[in-house]
């Protein structure tokens, strides 16, 4: 995972603490969904790195074929 997903994840998990420590049932509603927005940012990057290795490595290949 790159330096930005492992920062998302990193937040995701301290906001997944901070709900849980929480005892007013508002303040772990907020934790939660800001939780869930930070996964949603993990989940994109990765995406977006999966498809950037793919994209490089059809590049690849097509500059290797014979002209």
């Amino acid at each position: 995972m790159t330096v930005a997903g492992d920062f998302y994840q990193a937040q995701a998990a301290e906001c997944a603490r901070a709900a849980a420590a929480s005892d007013l049932p508002m303040l772990r509603e907020k934790y939660t969904s800001a939780g869930a927005a930070w996964e949603a940012l993990a989940k994109r990057e990765a995406d977006i790195a999966e498809a950037r290795a793919k994209r490089l490595a059809a590049e690849a290949a097509r500059a290797s074929l014979p002209v």
